[in-house]
């Protein structure tokens, strides 16, 4: 699992000859700190910088194209900013619960990387993708029953959650390249209410029966 710092690769980039050069790696771009104008509009790209010690301050951002992954194997309780999310509950149009597992694939805009940085800060990903992305994934599957969920909408899901990551997320300055549903499964046992609070449950039987196939 990838970890923010796989996104923020670190609070500062290689320096040397005395702090005056910043280098850049590969799939890497930075963004420059000005104790006196605040975060400065130009972006740095791969390659050799100059600086000025002790005014500047560079942040290394990864600018290749990263996993967030839903996946039951996902803890968020030891780091809020790791890149990805615990399983999704997500409720279908016939009322039936599913548990959703899938994996985003973004790239940060490196244009607008100034801009990520100055107005919401290095926690985008508990602040902006994380929420998101649950309330995205959830309004789609409201719009398919279980059985075409399981079945012939997958592909659909697929697309239209990818049309909605990605109008919701460009204007935070992150482009969202492909959404894939990795996996369905039904929750047995609960039904929505009449008040979204509640949650009922129904009497157990001794005849369970299979809703759908895991993906």
């Amino acid at each position: 699992m990838a970890s923010i710092d796989n996104l923020l690769v670190s609070l500062l980039v290689d320096e040397v000859v005395g702090g005056f050069i910043v280098t850049v790696p590969p799939g890497h771009v930075a963004c420059i700190y000005s104790i006196f104008t605040g975060v400065m509009k130009n972006v740095w790209y791969p390659g050799m910088h100059f600086k000025v010690p002790l005014i500047h301050r560079a942040k290394l951002f990864n600018a290749q194209l990263i996993e967030y992954t839903i996946s039951k194997d996902v803890t968020l309780k030891d780091n809020k900013e790791i890149m990805g999310d615990e399983l999704i509950n997500a409720v279908t149009s016939d009322n039936k619960f599913v548990a959703v597992e899938a994996t985003v694939l973004i790239k940060l805009d490196t244009e607008r990387l100034p801009e990520i940085w100055q107005n919401i800060g290095e926690n985008f990903v508990s602040k902006v993708v994380r929420p998101v992305t649950r309330s995205r994934i959830r309004k789609v599957l409201t719009n398919h029953t279980l059985i075409k969920a399981l079945s012939t909408d997958r592909s659909i899901i697929e697309d239209e959650v990818k049309q909605e990551l990605t109008e919701s997320l460009a204007q935070h300055g992150l482009n969202v390249e492909n959404f894939y549903l990795s996996s369905l499964t039904p929750i047995e046992g609960g039904q929505l209410a009449e008040s979204p609070a509640e949650i009922i449950q129904p009497i157990e039987s001794n005849t369970s029966t299979d809703l759908g196939t895991r993906f």
